[in-house]
């Protein structure tokens, strides 16, 4: 049981680096608190590829809490 939870750890921390290094840089910088960088393009961001990858970036790091607590309580 613990192998192949291990197993599926690995997956996932694999998937995780691939999202996290696929996703574009924010390049707002300093404008991001006076709110120059409000755009019609921010504002349907949630239809965007990049969007994609960053709810699959959150799923992905919930599954691997997940799976290293379960992990833990298993050994």
């Amino acid at each position: 049981m613990a192998t192949a939870i291990s197993i599926v750890l690995i997956i996932t921390a694999l998937f995780m680096i691939v999202t996290v290094l696929l996703q574009s840089a924010d390049d707002d910088g300093i404008g991001a608190l006076s709110g120059r960088s409000d755009s019609y393009f921010s504002k349907t961001k949630a239809k965007t590829f990049e969007a994609k990858l960053a709810l699959m970036t959150k799923i992905a790091a919930a599954l691997f809490v997940v799976l290293s607590l379960l992990l833990l309580v298993v050994k």
